[in-house]
């Protein structure tokens, strides 16, 4: 294996794609009522536990990976003699990414002459799982690192990340959302249409009155903005609504036939931001992203 591919725990994968991709994965840390904590095997994650306590008010922290834990996860990878490729939760989102290199001008000093490979995914959950597994195919074609990483970047231009959440409270008070934003989506009970922005951020692009509708117009969106749908891979996240997970990838599936659709609770250290209630789909766009 010529390189190993690396991401965070926000890449929402679960233990089948990790395992059979061979992907490493770092811990993003979370802190429940002060405790800290992480997410270490997706498929035992009790969602509805998680984003039930935190809309009952329970204490939900988040953190920033550092640039040690960075070089200590690496470290032992880059002494085996093997390179990196590190796809990481957006910069516009978390200080994570920026830690990552810091850390990689140290070990490359360290390891001169090894090569690391530094991708920010501009998106969060299956916005960064999606390209990790783009990545592994690359890697099983035995395209080289250099090759892998600016496939990654290319497909990374065109990933739609579209959500809805079902209380913009969360991203409000986080700072993931400007006030006003959020002010509207109180106000008028609109459910706004929220997407992952070409510069890694959040930001309202449509509103839809009520949820049903705003499901509907996830799928809507996706036969809008996508094509070659018989190779596409989708992605659905969910914080503690698996039903309408489901009731999107029908609304989907009724009308186009794609590849596969991944249907993943989304993962608690970027899901506590969006809180209980939110619905999250991701896939390549014909087009850049705006």
């Amino acid at each position: 294996m010529s390189f190993e591919i690396i991401t965070d725990s926000a890449a929402n994968l679960n233990k089948e794609n990790i395992e059979k991709g061979n992907v490493k994965v770092i811990e993003l840390p979370f802190f429940i009522n002060g405790e800290k904590s992480s997410l270490t095997n997706l498929d035992e994650f009790n969602d509805e536990e998680f984003y039930s306590a935190l809309k009952n008010g329970q204490s939900i922290k988040t953190s920033q990976i550092n640039p040690q834990s960075y070089v200590e996860f690496m470290r032992p990878i880059l002494e085996e003699g093997k390179d990196i490729l590190f796809i990481g939760l957006s910069s516009g989102v978390s200080g994570s990414f920026n830690s990552a290199l810091i850390a990689k001008e140290e070990l490359c000093e360290e390891f001169p002459q090894r090569q690391i490979e530094m991708v920010d995914s501009l998106g969060a959950a299956l916005g960064i799982g999606l390209l990790v597994l783009r990545a592994v195919k690359c890697r099983k074609n035995e395209m080289t690192l250099s090759e892998t990483a600016e496939r990654v970047i290319s497909i990374r231009d065109k990933m739609q990340q579209i959500f809805i959440v079902d209380d913009l409270m969360y991203l409000k008070r986080t700072g993931r959302l400007s006030n006003l934003a959020a002010a509207v989506g109180f106000v008028l009970g609109i459910k706004p249409i929220l997407r992952g922005s070409r510069e890694g951020k959040i930001e309202v692009f449509e509103k839809i009155r009520g949820r049903k509708q705003a499901i509907k117009s996830l799928a809507d969106k996706y036969i809008e903005l996508a094509k070659n749908h018989i190779n596409q891979t989708i992605g659905i996240t969910h914080t503690g609504c698996f039903e309408d997970a489901k009731y999107l990838a029908k609304l989907i599936s009724d009308k186009v036939k794609v590849k596969e659709i991944l249907i993943l609770k989304h993962e608690p250290a970027t899901g506590s931001h969006l809180g209980p209630g939110a619905l999250a789909l991701f896939f390549e766009g014909d087009k850049v992203r705006a």
